[in-house]
């Protein structure tokens, strides 16, 4: 059975599930007639049309094309004719002449001007596994040209980023550019980027099991794409011979970090494991190829001792999503998938009732410490997004409506169903953060001017408030204002995943303009009730003990009086 046929069995899938999905949508249906959405931007692509509750939504329409639109504010090099961000040049067109290639292209990583290929490979294979799932959201939405080219434009750089040879000794594989010590002491338009700008690889001698598996990954899921949805079957094969390349690459051993090839690396995204890439890159060519070698080292890696889950789903770790990566190709061949679906739902399981590091904030946002701190919403949408996808195939109707539940909750909250009022897309409504960490977008050469942004960087989700809900929408912030390519590519699928589902507009609309007053939190408070009870104690005491406190200074005037005589 071909990869075209695995991808549409999901159909009768999704029918049972139908009513589920139905319900949950139209008991969300908003009775405000009032639309505080900000008015769409007047951009090529945009959706123009207004949202009054209406199928297929524009609010959602919009927020999948802003999303996207965030992905052209990142691109690296020589930009098409086509460019929609007025504020985004030419940039960085020498990358790669250090070592006697073109490495221009690719994106930005963050609010910076760093590329790194670890990440970056995550959000296309997060992206187009969510296009795979929910395709027909960007086709409602009139956004499947700017998601072709959102991803051909990632592709394209990872062709020039890697070595097309199955001869071990001769691959190597381009992991970062840019050096972290110059590029964070800039702060200024992409027309003034500083040099030099390394270029940092792995290769035979200096492996990286990690970043090659995941390089693997965003090569097959995107051929799926370029296959199965933009007719592109040349390119599509040209990705997919890569990708095999690679993974035979990553499987050199042994098996190595990619940060401790380069050390370059390490203070920005090091990996935590490489078993999980090994896992994931196999099952994403098993995928593709209907080739059952790579199911066979998928389950092995899968049982190996050095396989750890934990409870993210992000760049850095692919563990759990390996399990709903795994039963839903085996349900959609017809092959025994009850071993690995109960996995996948022990797995997803544990994060609609967290336990342990992980928990839910008092607004409601999923949280795990260590990871949630620099970027909340990497986290809570990634959970979101796996239990979206897996939903369909639950093992019961209470079950997909939990995972489902569950998932809702989370895209509610970044749309503005939070303690602080605030959609945290940029762009689409009054209490949107309005100063993100993002030299390019904020028009000035200093951090803290221009006071005001003066770009709109419209579709970008920012890191997130902290673990009391709280968000201050200061531009120094980097680790709740400042957007990455990460942040959105769950983000991206979920949009397209409502665009399908949702009947009702999303949560913001019906969101007044304007933040609540910042409470003051109970330790605060008990803090300074104590100091108040103290400082009273004290004038108690001086009061209770005043005539002695007299006579004691009259005796001390007095002697010193004497001492004076």
């Amino acid at each position: 059975m071909n990869s075209y046929t695995f991808d549409h069995q999901r159909t009768s899938q999704t029918l049972l599930t139908t009513s589920l999905l139905l319900l949950t949508s139209l008991s969300r249906v908003q009775t405000n007639s009032i639309n505080y959405a900000l008015p769409p931007a007047n951009i090529t692509g945009i959706p123009q049309e207004p949202s009054n509750n209406t199928y297929p939504n524009p609010e959602y329409a919009r927020l999948v094309a802003y999303s996207l639109y965030f992905y052209e504010a990142q691109r690296s090099g020589k930009l098409p004719t086509n460019n929609r961000v007025s504020w985004r040049h030419d940039s960085a067109l020498d990358d790669g002449k250090d070592v006697g290639l073109d490495l221009s292209g690719g994106y930005y990583d963050a609010g910076d001007y760093l590329k790194f290929t670890f990440p970056f490979s995550w959000t296309i294979t997060t992206i187009a596994w969510g296009a795979l799932e929910w395709g027909e959201g960007y086709q409602l939405a009139n956004q499947t040209q700017y998601l072709r080219d959102m991803i051909k434009w990632g592709t394209d750089w990872l062709l020039k980023a890697s070595s097309n040879t199955n001869i071990t000794n001769n691959q190597y594989l381009y992991v970062m550019i840019g050096s972290l010590d110059i590029d964070h002491n800039y702060w200024g338009p992409d027309t003034k980027i500083p040099t030099p700008r390394p270029s940092i690889k792995v290769n035979s001698s200096a492996h990286g099991t990690d970043v090659s598996s995941e390089a693997a990954a965003a090569m097959a899921a995107s051929s799926l794409l370029f296959s199965n949805q933009f007719n592109d079957s040349t390119y599509a094969n040209t990705l997919l011979t890569y990708a095999k390349n690679l993974y035979s690459f990553a499987e050199m051993t042994p098996f190595t970090l990619h940060q401790n090839s380069t050390p370059q690396a390490k203070d920005a995204y090091s990996s935590s494991n490489y078993a999980d890439e090994l896992v994931w890159g196999a099952l994403w060519l098993y995928r593709a190829t209907n080739d059952t070698s790579y199911l066979n080292k998928a389950t092995n890696y899968l049982n190996a001792s050095s396989f750890k889950t934990k409870k993210v789903f992000n760049w850095d770790d692919k563990s759990g999503a390996s399990y709903v990566l795994l039963a839903q190709l085996l349900q959609q061949s017809g092959q025994d998938s009850s071993k690995w679906k109960s996995e996948a739902e022990r797995y997803l399981d544990s994060i609609i009732r967290p336990s342990g590091s992980c928990s839910f904030t008092g607004g409601g946002l999923y949280w795990c410490d260590g990871d949630s701190d620099d970027a909340a919403f990497s986290i809570s949408l990634g959970a979101a997004f796996l239990c979206l996808v897996y939903a369909p195939i639950a093992t019961s109707s209470a079950k997909t409506q939990a995972y489902i539940d569950f998932a809702l909750s989370q895209i509610d909250y970044v749309l503005g169903k939070n303690p602080e009022n605030t959609p945290y897309a940029i762009g689409v409504h009054p209490n949107s953060p309005q100063n993100p960490h993002h030299a390019g977008a904020s028009g000035g050469t200093d951090i803290n001017n221009p006071p005001q942004t003066l770009h709109v960087l419209y579709g970008g989700i920012v890191g997130g408030p902290d673990k009391s809900d709280q968000f201050d929408d200061l531009r120094t912030d980097y680790s709740e204002t400042e957007p990455a390519l990460d942040y959105n590519a769950a983000f991206q699928g979920l949009m397209a995943y409502q665009m399908i589902n949702s009947h009702s507009d999303p949560y913001y609309v019906n969101v007044p303009p304007g933040r609540p007053a910042r409470k003051i939190s109970s330790i605060v408070i008990i803090f300074i009730v104590i100091l108040c009870l103290l400082l009273l104690i004290i004038v108690a005491i001086l009061y209770w003990k005043r005539k002695k406190i007299v006579e004691w200074w009259k005796r001390r005037r007095q002697l010193r009086s004497n001492d004076k005589c």
